[in-house]
């Protein structure tokens, strides 16, 4: 099924079934009401999200992704990833596949967080599709990413917290006993050197994987750099399950 089509088809629905039903989650309400209509007071701080017992001493990363408020710019992180983006006059829309309903969930939810409404439908592959409107809030990512239909980085594509926490949540994948998986997207073979880049300059080096050794995808090995994946994504999201996040 192509994620490409216009409009949204009659299989699209409200979010399939997770069990619990996630409680909603406190590290990614709403920005206070003064930020909303574009406040800038720079001396408020930033409320961190709650975390793990093993997390208890993590602070507040530089780029990570509790340190600055939810922007359409973030959403570069999965399009880093398998995320696919379309343009349509002055408008585009964005669209990912994932495999479980979680992350559907959390995707939705970030979505809606940059005022983006979004669906999902199932796929004839046993995976859920999850997609944007057409709107004109997503044309600069658009022109950025796209060279024709072809889908590559822009020159200064760098990954912040926020970024990272998009793919990890539509594409990351533990890889027991010591590694992580940040999946890309099957036809992008364009983009993944720049992807490559952008994670060893964010403190991320990874070994791509080709689509013959269980990828395409880049894993992330090592305690430190394990570590630092951690710190820049932040809390795992109330649905996201207990063995899925770093």
């Amino acid at each position: 099924m192509s994620l490409n089509g216009l409009g949204d088809t009659p299989a699209a629905q409200s979010l399939p079934a997770l069990f619990p039903v996630p409680e909603p989650d406190p590290s990614r309400a709403d920005p206070a009401p003064s930020r909303r209509r574009g406040g800038s007071d720079r001396s408020e701080s930033t409320t961190p999200a709650p975390t793990r017992a093993d997390d208890a001493g993590r602070q507040l990363v530089f780029f990570g992704a509790e340190a600055a408020e939810p922007a359409v710019a973030d959403l570069a992180g999965l399009l880093a990833g398998p995320g696919e983006v379309v343009r349509m006059g002055g408008t585009a829309r964005l669209a990912v596949r994932v495999d479980a309903a979680w992350r559907v969930h959390v995707l939705v939810a970030e979505l809606a967080l940059r005022g983006l409404a979004a669906s999902w439908e199932p796929t004839e592959d046993q995976r859920h599709a999850v997609r944007t409107s057409y709107t004109r809030l997503l044309k600069p990512l658009a022109v950025a990413w796209l060279d024709g239909p072809v889908k590559r980085p822009p020159a200064a594509f760098h990954l912040t917290g926020r970024r990272l926490r998009l793919w990890l949540a539509a594409a990351g994948t533990p890889e027991p006993p010591g590694g992580f998986l940040l999946r890309l997207g099957a036809g992008d073979q364009r983009c993944w050197e720049a992807i490559g880049a952008a994670l060893a300059a964010a403190g991320l080096a990874g070994t791509l994987l080709g689509p013959d050794e269980g990828g395409p995808a880049y894993r992330i090995t090592g305690r430190r750099r394990l570590a630092r994946l951690a710190e820049l994504v932040g809390a795992p999201p109330a649905a996201a399950p207990p063995d899925a996040w770093p």
